[in-house]
Formats: C-alpha cells, sequence, structure tokens
C-alpha cells in the first residue's frame, strides 16, 4: 500500500514539475501559457481521480476478501 501511494505522488508530482518546466522554458504569449497551465491541470485531475478509482476498487477488493470467513 505505501508503494502505491509513494508511486502515485511521485508520478503526480514529476508530472507537474515536468509541465512547469515545459511551460516556463517555452516561448508562449500570456494567452497560450494561460490556456497550457488550464489544460495541464485538467489532466492532473484527471490523472488523480484515474489513481483514486483505481485504489478504492483495490481497497474494496481487499476489503470484501477480508470479510470472507476463514476455513479452520
Amino acid at each position: 500500500m505505501k508503494r502505491t501511494i509513494s508511486f502515485l505522488s511521485g508520478a503526480v508530482m514529476g508530472g507537474l514539475v515536468g509541465a512547469t518546466l515545459a511551460l516556463l522554458l517555452t516561448p508562449a504569449s500570456g494567452d497560450e501559457m494561460c490556456a497550457k497551465m488550464q489544460e495541464q491541470v485538467q489532466r492532473v485531475q484527471v490523472d488523480v481521480k484515474e489513481a483514486a478509482a483505481a485504489r478504492r476498487a483495490e481497497l474494496e477488493e481487499q476489503l470484501v476478501a477480508l470479510r470472507k470467513p476463514r476455513k479452520a
């Protein structure tokens, strides 16, 4: 569980750093820059929602497995 959270946070942080550097190093007008930043934020939001949904599904599967009666 700790590895998954660590991976997801690393992926999100890497994406944010990469997007920020790309935006800062690319010559563009203020409006273009704003549009690119909004697009990047939306991408990150989608990625985080997908990762959260996947993690939730994984945890729900584990909960179901833990609730099953154990054989003696």
